[in-house]
């Protein structure tokens, strides 16, 4: 396979069985381990986000849900101590689900999916859901002031060496299909409007027709690429099926490189899930990159747990 794809290249429908074989002839099967969470006794931690500083602490967001429950989670904030991450009593907690963190121009910018019912529909079954968008100094000061697309998750936000912001989108339907990765740039933070979101050029070949994606962590490269950790979903009788993903995009182009995956559900401890269609899902927060050409790799597992486990970094030749 080439370096970077050409955007006409057809790949297979199941696309991750060829990636699946990939990495497990290039990847040792080595395990990562589960994390220890305090303050939520009786609640599942999971789908967190990766680690991140401010006011002189280290900080996750993760989504804290009872096992039993659908769509009422709030997500809430873990300050590590120890070892273990501790519930931060004194910080927000918001109704939402699969909190992600990032930085632009010194500001701490704060999201996660609404779900909310359909104003569309007169039965209070039917739901919608969109991302929304906080901004803040810190997490206490953080305050909503956008929100993506109905029905878009996965909405993604990087600052770029030309002062523009780089985000990264997931549309459904006539276009994407079951999900495919979207991109555009943005002049500062009062263009992220659902209208502009839904003009993003899709990144072409990256999953097959039964299957989907998005972006869940960036990452400015040396090169002024973006690196990109994500995941491939698909669905069979045994279930969902969600995979860990890298690859990296060249703005510029608007070429990306292969993906690959990078971990399963393998990789770490077996648990209990929130479901049995839901055992073999491992959903990405991101990584933190060492000095020593590793990083660390912070997920959430099968919608009931978090894990993290020590990776060759994957943008180390990207």
């Amino acid at each position: 396979m080439n370096e970077m794809m050409s955007f006409k290249q057809e790949l297979p429908i199941n696309y991750h069985t060829e990636l699946l074989s990939n990495f497990k002839k290039e990847k040792e099967l080595t395990y990562g381990e589960k994390m220890k969470f305090s303050g939520v006794d009786g609640y599942d931690v999971y789908n967190i986000s990766a680690p991140f500083n401010t006011s002189d602490k280290r900080y996750i967001a993760g989504r804290i849900e009872k096992t039993e429950a659908i769509a009422n989670s709030q997500i809430m904030f873990f300050e590590e101590i120890d070892g273990v991450w501790c519930l931060n009593i004194d910080e927000p907690a918001f109704k939402l689900e699969d909190g992600f963190v990032s930085k632009i121009n010194n500001e701490i910018i704060f999201g996660g999916v609404e779900v909310y019912p359909s104003p569309k529909k007169e039965n209070p079954d039917n739901i919608d859901y969109r991302t929304v968008f906080y901004r803040g100094k810190d997490i206490s000061s953080l305050k909503r002031f956008t929100n993506g697309p109905e029905k878009m998750k996965d909405i993604r936000l990087i600052s770029l060496p030309n002062g523009k912001i780089g985000v990264f989108t997931r549309p459904q339907g006539e276009i994407g299909g079951r999900g495919k990765i979207g991109y555009i740039e943005l002049e500062n933070l009062d263009e992220l409007t659902p209208e502009n979101i839904l003009k993003a050029k899709i990144i072409e070949n990256q999953f097959g027709i039964e299957e989907w994606g998005g972006a869940n962590e960036l990452h400015l490269l040396p090169n002024n690429k973006i690196g990109v950790i994500g995941h491939i979903a698909y669905e069979d009788e045994n279930g969902k099926h969600y995979h860990v993903i890298s690859f990296s995009y060249d703005p510029k182009t608007n070429i990306a490189s292969p993906i690959k995956i990078i971990a399963t559900r393998e990789n770490f401890p077996d648990g209990k899930s929130k479901s049995p269609e839901l055992k073999d899902v491992l959903f990405p927060g991101g990584l933190i990159k060492h000095n020593d050409g590793t990083a660390t790799l912070y997920v959430g597992l099968s919608d009931t747990e978090a894990g993290n486990k020590i990776i060759t970094d994957p943008f180390e030749t990207q």
